[in-house]
């Protein structure tokens, strides 16, 4: 991992669940707070209508885009939320399989929230993020 983020793990809460419970960063470093990533294609259409999984795909595609742009990675991320847009588990648990898949054994704090309704049209899936990079040399 990047920027001494460490991972956090507390044996007095259950060990049942797969994601640390919190990060600490070692300063000095530069923070990146990304937008929730959405399910859109380049064109601003939302892709996969209706799945669950296909959307996430594309939110996790879109937010690897974001990160890169601002000189990070998902192994930089501290914290995450991920908002689906519905009130079934089994939707949740859809959307959460594959974002475990691009975080792999980088297990950040994570929350998982179902939600009423996304900002767009058709979107079902949206994820924030949190990152913290090695500030470069010449910052101050």
């Amino acid at each position: 991992m990047s920027a001494g983020v460490r991972l956090i793990r507390n044996a007095e809460l259950t060990q049942a669940v797969d994601y640390a419970y919190a990060s600490v960063v070692d300063a000095p470093v530069r923070s990146v707070w990304v937008a929730g990533a959405c399910p859109l294609d380049t064109d601003g259409n939302t892709v996969a209508i209706g799945d669950y999984a296909g959307q996430t795909h594309q939110v996790m595609r879109n937010l690897v885009t974001a990160l890169r742009g601002a000189g990070a990675s998902l192994t930089d991320v501290v914290k995450t939320t991920v908002y689906v847009a519905s009130t079934e588990q089994a939707d949740l648990g859809a959307a959460w399989k594959v974002y475990r898949e691009y975080m792999g054994e980088h297990d950040v704090p994570s929350t998982l929230l179902g939600v009423t309704v996304l900002g767009y049209s058709h979107q079902l899936v949206e994820v924030e993020a949190v990152a913290v990079i090695d500030r470069p040399a010449d910052a101050g």
